[in-house]
This record gives structure tokens, sequence and C-alpha cells, in this order.
């Protein structure tokens, strides 16, 4: 079986983020202060990067998402646009809720 290089740089990225999310969690206080410092503004500046990619051109649409080469592109919000929000938004609301009810659980 032979390893495309995106396959090395797409195994490469999930280990680091994989690492990130491991450590920002068992991480004691400072070192998670540290590395929130180094390394969200660098995971902030990817998401923008990837989002600038998507963002619609003066017809609505995204330039970036099609469904084959030769038809239009998809409409905005596309896909990228939808995960980043739901990622961002919805994930972290139920994760918050979770965690208060665990909090006021062990209250």
């Amino acid at each position: 079986m032979s390893i495309t290089v995106f396959n090395q740089l797409d195994k490469s990225l999930h280990e680091h983020l994989s690492s990130l999310v491991r450590l920002a969690s068992t991480a004691d206080d400072e070192t998670a202060l540290e590395l929130a410092r180094s390394e969200l503004p660098r995971v902030v500046a990817v998401v923008k990067a990837l989002l600038d990619e998507h963002q619609p051109d003066d017809h609505g649409r995204c330039p970036t998402c099609r469904t084959r080469w030769w038809t239009r592109r998809r409409p905005s919000p596309c896909r990228a646009y939808l995960g980043a929000q739901l990622c961002l938004t919805v994930v972290s609301t139920t994760k918050t809720r979770a965690d208060h009810k665990h909090l006021k659980r062990a209250g």
C-alpha cells in the first residue's frame, strides 16, 4: 500500500490536533496556559485561512465547493462554514451543558 503525501500530512495533522486536545485536558494549569498561548493563535489562523477560501462570491456561492468540476458552485453557507459553525457553537454548547450537569451532580 503506497502512502501518499496527503496521507502523511493528514496523519501528522490529526496526530498534532489529538495531542493538543490530550494536553489541554490532562496537563497542569501552567502547561495548559502555555499551550493555549502558543497553539490557540495558530489553530485560529488555520481555521480563518480555510474559511477565507470559502467566502461567498457576489452571487452568494462558495468559490471552492462544488459537486462536480462542471457544475455550479454551491450556495453559501457551504459545508466548510456549516461544519465550523457546528463545531464551535453546537458541540461546545453541548459539552458545556454536560460539564455543568456533571458539576451539579458532584456538588
